[in-house]
């Protein structure tokens, strides 16, 4: 099906359904999700690596760059401040001997990497020369596919010509800039001033360079925001002409994130006013012919994200939602997160443990969980509805040689009361998320989450609208 005739996902916000559906629940970003994690070593981690170099598939490739030269309010990444160029690059020196040591046990000279992300933190907080090194030290380290897609993410208030001077030609295909608002009295209660001039630059200066697909990140929640202001950051946004949005929800979590206590919740918007800032934000993105993925996600209809989803290729991960789902995910830097040879694994979020431990010749390794049958079942049906929002019981159960609706009699039941509010679609075939039930598919998913009933007496969760 071409882009032309596709059928995309539509949505519609009822609010009834909203108010009584909003609550904690999981972004599953993976499944199981990360509070199931165990503590689980260098030596499990090796067992991964080998089973994947067994294993033959494919590659994607994680790299986590911790460092910001101030901190916003809102985040909730993994972040370490610094203004230290040296900082930087005792960094730099022990990420490629993580790369080297991993590359080899994962047989990389024989398998294809087919996708690159650089996150953070801020990747541009090094220096151009040091990245030029980084993609450098990938390429020799394993083989990329003739159409890998390698993706960073960037802060334009820092990202220099010279920047995307050397992504364009480390052969960056996809640059994602942080935006989140453009109000001033926002910008200040989040501690990020940052102008409309400065995000333009760095998406015209990508679009010259043949980077040929630019992601926008905004922020809705966020103090002192209105669906008016938002409105007219989003014209701006609009009109710089990228090819991806994402409207993220903000997580407001001052228990957790010490920083996030200095934002004044009297100067959130109320949770009507939030929704009226989503509902619009969907409205004008999609009116403006943008393709809404998932949750949260806008592209083009041409644009490599709609297209994974016309083709049922669209996965998601700890980046969001992603193009290349079958693969094996291997993850370097602090905190980062891998999914390969059947388990997760996670390096310690310390920058200073994982710094010694890459220079004693250890992996940084620190949690991880191997995924059972059933949970490599529920994960599937967990993607399925996240990323396509319906799920097909005889498809599903050929796959895991099931009979789905006999083995999944319990949640189907407790979907019932979500088909009778019409949040989807059950029938003998299969469940069909609705236009009503798209902004709460979390709800959804969570039907199938066998360890959320636990998962809610020690974890907070973010909100699912």
């Amino acid at each position: 099906m071409s882009a032309a005739t596709a059928s995309w996902p539509t949505v519609s916000l009822d609010r009834d359904l909203i108010y009584k559906y909003d609550g904690p629940g999981p972004r599953y970003t993976s499944y199981p999700t990360a509070p199931n994690f165990r503590d689980f070593g260098p030596e499990d981690y090796r067992g991964l690596l080998e089973k994947s170099a067994e294993s033959g598939r494919q590659l994607s490739i994680y790299l986590h760059l911790p460092f910001c030269r101030t901190l916003c309010f809102y985040c909730g990444c993994n972040v370490t401040i610094s203004k230290s160029p040296k900082r930087g690059r005792q960094y730099l020196d022990l990420l490629k001997q993580e790369v080297a040591r991993t590359a080899e046990l994962l047989a990389a000279d024989r398998r294809e990497v087919v996708q690159i992300h650089l996150g953070g933190g801020t990747p541009n907080f090094f220096p151009p020369a040091e990245l030029r090194e980084l993609f450098a030290h990938l390429r020799g380290s394993f083989r990329l596919h003739e159409d890998c897609e390698i993706g960073v993410e960037v802060d334009p208030r820092t990202c220099s010509a010279e920047h995307l001077d050397a992504f364009a030609q480390a052969g960056v295909n996809r640059l994602s800039a942080g935006l989140q608002d453009l109000q001033p009295q926002v910008q200040e209660a989040i501690n990020r001033l940052q102008s409309a001039e400065a995000t333009r630059a760095v998406v015209d200066g990508a679009h010259q360079r043949g980077i040929e697909s630019v992601n926008v990140d905004l922020i809705y929640g966020l103090p002192h925001q209105s669906a008016a202001s938002f409105s007219d950051t989003l014209d701006e946004a609009l009109d710089m002409g990228s090819e991806r949005f994402a409207i993220f929800n903000f997580a407001y979590l001052p228990k957790m994130l010490r920083h996030q206590r200095v934002i004044d919740p009297d100067s959130l918007p109320s949770p009507d006013e939030k929704l009226n800032i989503l509902e619009a934000a969907i409205h004008k993105l999609t009116a403006a012919g943008y393709v809404m993925i998932g949750m949260d996600h806008f592209a083009r209809p041409e644009d490599p994200l709609s297209q994974a989803l016309l083709d049922r290729t669209l996965t998601r991960n700890f980046q969001g939602y992603s193009t290349w789902g079958e693969t094996d995910l291997v993850a370097f830097g602090a905190s980062a997160i891998g999914l390969l040879g059947g388990g997760f694994a996670q390096n310690t979020k310390d920058v200073a443990d994982y710094e010694e431990a890459i220079a004693a010749g250890r992996f940084a390794t620190c949690k991880g969980y191997v995924l059972t049958e059933d949970d490599h079942l529920r994960r599937d049906v967990i993607q399925e509805l996240m990323c396509h929002l319906r799920l097909d019981f005889d498809e599903v159960g050929r796959r895991h040689g099931i009979d789905f609706k006999a083995h999944f009699g319990p949640e189907l039941a407790t979907l019932a009361p979500l088909a009778e509010d019409g949040l989807l679609d059950l029938d003998e075939n299969g469940v069909t998320v609705t236009p009503a039930g798209h902004l709460l598919v979390r709800n959804v998913a969570m039907a199938f989450d066998a360890y959320l009933p636990k998962n809610r007496e020690t974890t907070t969760f973010s909100r699912t609208v």
